[in-house]
Order: C-alpha cells, then sequence, then structure tokens
C-alpha cells in the first residue's frame, strides 16, 4: 500500500474501508505497522461490530475511529428533517459499547461521531450511546 507510507509525519490517520471484501488482516497489518486506525463504521452493508474481531484484529493504531453512519436511503424514506430520532439504535449501539469497551481495555483511545442518517438524529445517538455505555457496568 504505496499510498500509506506517503502521508505526511506527525499526524494521526485513519482509513476508512467501504468494501467488506476489503476487511481482512492484511489490510489491518499494513496499518498497524504504520499506526494508522482502521475507521469501524456502521453501515447497512458492512458487517456488524463482532465480525469485525471473528475476520481479523480491527484495533490498528492507538485511537480508535468509529463511524455509525446507518442506511442514508433508508432514513431518508422515513425522514428529510434531523431534529429527533427516527429509528430505535439501541440493540445496535449495544454492540458498540461492547467493542469500545474491549478497545479501551487495550488501551487506545475511542472516537465516535454519529451521522444523522444512522436514526435520525445524530447527537440523540451520541447521547443514547453515552447512557449505555455508562450502564455497561
Amino acid at each position: 500500500m504505496p499510498f500509506l507510507d506517503k502521508l505526511p509525519g506527525g499526524y494521526r490517520f485513519a482509513v476508512e474501508i467501504r468494501n467488506k471484501a476489503w476487511l481482512v488482516p492484511k489490510l489491518a497489518d499494513a496499518l498497524r505497522e504504520r499506526g494508522i486506525a482502521l475507521a469501524l463504521i456502521d453501515q447497512s452493508w458492512m458487517p456488524r461490530p463482532a465480525k469485525w474481531f471473528e475476520r481479523m484484529d480491527p484495533i490498528t493504531a492507538d485511537f480508535t475511529y468509529i463511524r455509525w453512519l446507518g442506511d442514508r436511503k433508508g432514513i431518508e424514506r422515513l425522514t428529510k428533517t434531523w431534529d429527533k430520532t427516527i429509528r430505535d439504535c439501541r440493540e445496535p449501539l449495544q454492540e458498540w459499547v461492547k467493542v469500545c469497551d474491549r478497545a479501551v481495555r487495550r488501551g487506545p483511545s475511542v472516537y465516535a461521531y454519529a451521522n444523522n442518517h444512522y436514526a435520525g438524529h445524530g447527537p440523540a445517538t451520541v447521547r443514547l450511546f453515552q447512557k449505555l455505555w455508562r450502564a455497561r457496568g
């Protein structure tokens, strides 16, 4: 992956893959060798969080970057405004709590971001995740 070697020094990078066929140990190893995070994303066509860990170790840097992107077409069939939660994402976010817990126990920081297309309202998604995170026991 020659382009990875051309990234400038002094910055932290994450690589987001939107093709599940690319989620292989060889990619994770290449990113890990360079301290580049593999962005973990939640989209309708990508594997569920636990599957990432079955295929390979997706924690490839001293931080983990998570993006809750959702299903743009599906949510836009339900709403065109982004002022409230449209889809209950408690169950999938509970899966992400487990992933984040697994990551932080190893030491990396976790940066997670929610798109409005995930549940209909990004800030509410983050608040729900925080609630689930605090309750993880």
